[in-house]
């Protein structure tokens, strides 16, 4: 035994939980800020909008076609960008991905009509394709499954750190830099939030490393337990593919399947990407996971663009106090995020703290549309919606992640992604014709109901699951990370 593996021999789970440490302090607070700047692009539109409809005599119908047009763009191109990363890897696609969404969503500011407006968000989604999906197929060459949702949760929180920043950030520009060199406050704002994106992009390049055998801040013996790791989750689930597998062919030679040899020469040769796309929306499981991530993510991104305009019919007043005020329910995301995540990690156990996530997301609705408008009740109620909204997606994508293999993952990721995207592409222009129809009542009802029908679709993906082993399950145990 090797120097190296006797000191981890007897420090067992505290040698590597040393290892993962110092992984995630060479990778996540980079990763974290590019997300951050990332999420201030696709949603500082919603502050630029309380100066921008006035400025360009632009609807509320016009500001949310435009919302939804950026999540078709991304929806379109997120599948093929993540395939390209693992191609030729992550540095290469973050170094693409930043350069061009920083110059667009620069480029915001310079627009005049509904159509440029239009134009430039369907591009900005278009460019900004496959970042975050991109950036957790990247997490999945470092850490294994066990691992996964407190991390991705933590990458995560980096949009709600964002948005708790965004509020006083924008509130500011808009108020304090209106007018200033000729420019308009949102002119500012897009301008601004736009350009840190071309230098993070250039920064990512040269710092990152594409997977851990490239990792020279990492000694031989770190890259090979990381490694380890790995590939133990990676034989878990061919097990359970090939228990599958074994099950399918008995049922083929039960029914006569003359073709079964040939199939089998078939499923050795290595598919195309068409064909793993496919295999993946013929599993039940997958396919009834990216319809929940449709609602919820459709849901998430209707409150996300609307929340300054409630809050303004909630007695907000000026653009700075708005911006103050949703610190609030942001940084409330922030905290419930990263304890359900590390606690699920703890527990090993994902089903019952989504189903949680969605009743503590309904109840905060609930009790918003009971303040009846009421600045102080209302605001409660988000807060507390926040808390559970943040935390169910990490846990989504943990729960993804653990049922796809090397092969499958990168397809299976993009895939569960654009769905949640096509669902940021219906879910604000719905809630805007709910909202001129039956108010902020109407429109928070109808979310309760999303994320309910979220969390119960969840539970019906779950009992397809195939079950497969962890690392106890030499011992005999089930892996609560596949059915619970």
């Amino acid at each position: 035994m090797s120097h190296g593996a006797k000191i981890l021999h007897l420090r067992g789970a505290a040698g590597m939980n040393a290892i993962y440490r110092k992984v995630s302090w060479r990778l996540l607070p980079l990763l974290m800020l590019c997300y951050a700047v990332a999420y201030l692009d696709r949603v500082n539109v919603s502050y630029a909008k309380l100066q921008m409809g006035a400025d360009l005599d632009f609807s509320n119908q016009t500001y949310a076609w435009g919302v939804g047009i950026f999540f078709i763009g991304y929806c379109l191109c997120e599948i093929p960008s993540n395939l390209l990363l693992e191609r030729i890897g992550a540095r290469k696609t973050l170094l693409r991905i930043m350069l061009c969404w920083g110059v667009t969503a620069a480029a915001g500011a310079f627009v005049r009509e509904p159509v440029e407006f239009y134009v430039i968000r369907f591009l900005l989604g278009v460019f900004e394709a496959g970042f975050f999906p991109g950036v957790i197929l990247y997490l999945t060459y470092w850490y294994p499954a066990a691992r996964r949702a407190r991390v991705i949760a933590l990458f995560a929180s980096a949009a709600l750190l964002a948005g708790v920043a965004a509020g006083p950030l924008c509130g500011a520009t808009l108020q304090y830099m209106h007018q200033s060199g000729g420019l308009q406050g949102w002119q500012w704002l897009l301008v601004l939030q736009g350009l840190p994106a071309v230098l993070l992009g250039v920064v990512a390049y040269f710092y990152l490393d594409d997977r851990p055998e490239d990792a020279r801040w990492l000694s031989s013996f770190e890259q090979q337990m990381i490694e380890q790791d790995l590939e133990r989750d990676e034989a878990a689930l061919n097990a359970a593919a090939g228990n599958d597998g074994h099950a399918q062919h008995a049922q083929d030679a039960r029914n006569g399947n003359a073709n079964a040899s040939a199939a089998d020469a078939t499923d050795a040769e290595p598919p195309s990407a068409f064909a793993t796309i496919w295999s993946l929306v013929r599993q039940p499981a997958i396919a009834l996971l990216a319809v929940a991530n449709l609602l919820l993510m459709g849901a998430s991104y209707a409150l996300i663009f609307w929340s300054p305009t409630l809050m303004q019919r909630w007695g907000a007043g000026s653009h700075m106090q708005l911006g103050l005020l949703a610190v609030i329910p942001n940084l409330a995301g922030v905290i419930g995020m990263i304890l359900i995540g590390y606690d699920s990690d703890r527990r090993r156990e994902r089903r019952g703290h989504f189903i949680a996530c969605m009743v503590l997301a309904a109840g905060g609705l609930a009790l918003a549309i009971a303040g009846d408008n009421r600045l102080t009740w209302s605001l409660a109620g988000l807060t507390l919606a926040s808390m559970g909204i943040a935390a169910a997606s990490p846990l989504l994508i943990a729960i993804v992640t653990g049922m796809l293999n090397r092969r499958r993952a990168a397809a299976g990721i993009a895939l569960i992604g654009s769905f949640g995207l096509l669902g940021g592409a219906l879910g604000p222009p719905l809630s805007e014709r709910l909202l001129a129809w039956g108010g902020s009542a109407a429109m928070l009802a109808a979310l309760i109901v999303l994320y309910l029908a979220a969390g119960a679709i969840l539970l019906l993906a779950l009992r397809f699951a195939p079950r497969h082993g962890d690392p106890d399950a030499g011992r005999g145990q089930t892996d609560k990370m596949a059915r619970n």
